[in-house]
């Protein structure tokens, strides 16, 4: 960090990771002394526009800073790359995505820069108000607004969901603040999955099995479930049930690859012996069978609804 005295340039270097863009150094130093540095190897022109100040390979901020430079003055972080630098775990680093006001040159475009950088893959969109930009280093889009962005780039819709579900169950957004960014947003892509899933995350469903299963039962026209409710178990620990329905005593636990370790596994039983004790109805899943064979689910879960006294609606001729 420089010194209380340090320069203009210093600053500079620090904030932005030793990366400058070409004017940015010809308006600290002389384009002469900026030349001389380069020629004599101090700095390295990593590609057109964009200089880093000193030999070496890039570090990930550099490599985040390098790909905003290049694209432009305008240009900010945004996707999945601005959500991992929010704290988003669990998703792909590259290609790093940087977004653009529409009237910006560049196209929706994949870009290589030089080897040991990774792709950059630049956006354009007519709406990018300022609240939905955060003044971080390097600049990049806010969280709600990355993870609407980072779903509509998704390659799938599966994927789509997974970003929205975990960006809410990982804490760094709240439902209501993708809700919000979607509504201002009239053209955004996967709009409608994008505000379903938020909404069935917002019900409780945080896991994207359980998003999955609130959707089954919709599909199918079974009743909605409670979800993550609250049960004391036999020790006196609060316990959350994945999907329960209070007035036909029925529990439903959708279950991922994690139940195939041995402590999981006694751990679930437990827990199923304290639900049939309690005079409840339990059935299991698999997020697998939720997605891949959602109709022997739903027959299921009729069956189980109807032995308790639950009744579809008739529909009035």
């Amino acid at each position: 960090m420089p010194g209380e005295q340090g320069g203009e340039l210093d600053w500079l270097l620090f904030e932005q990771a030793q990366v400058l863009g070409w004017g940015q150094a010809v308006a600290a130093l002389s384009p002469g002394r900026v030349r001389h540095l380069l020629a004599t190897g101090r700095w390295r022109r990593w590609c057109r526009g964009v200089l880093v100040a000193h030999p070496g390979e890039l570090t990930r901020a550099q490599q985040l800073w390098v790909a905003v430079l290049s694209v432009g003055s305008d240009a900010v972080l945004a996707g999945l790359s601005a959500a991992a630098e929010a704290g988003l775990r669990g998703f792909r680093r590259e290609p790093i995505d940087v977004l653009v006001p529409e009237r910006h040159s560049t196209s929706t475009a994949r870009r290589r820069l030089e080897p040991g950088m990774p792709g950059v893959r630049v956006h354009r969109t007519r709406s990018l108000p300022p609240e939905q930009v955060q003044a971080a280093r390097p600049p990049r889009t806010g969280t709600a607004r990355s993870l609407v962005d980072a779903a509509g780039w998704a390659r799938t819709d599966d994927e789509a969901r997974s970003v929205i579900a975990a960006g809410c169950q990982q804490r760094l957004v709240l439902p209501g603040e993708i809700i919000k960014v979607v509504e201002e947003l009239p053209r955004a892509r996967r709009r409608a999955l994008v505000l379903e899933t938020a909404r069935d995350v917002e019900g409780g469903a945080e896991a994207l099995s359980e998003i999955d299963f609130v959707r089954l039962c919709r599909r199918y026209g079974l009743p909605r479930p409670d979800l993550q409710e609250r049960r004391r178990d036999a020790g006196g620990r609060v316990r959350y049930l994945d999907a329960y329905w209070r007035r036909w005593g029925l529990h439903v636990e959708v279950d991922g690859a994690y139940h195939m370790e041995v402590h999981h596994w006694e751990a679930d039983m437990r827990r199923q012996n304290e639900v049939w004790l309690a005079g409840d109805r339990l059935l299991r899943f698999t997020a697998h069978q939720i997605r891949h064979h959602p109709a022997q689910v739903a027959d299921q879960l009729q069956h189980a609804l109807t032995a308790a006294g639950w009744r579809r609606a008739t529909r009035r001729p």
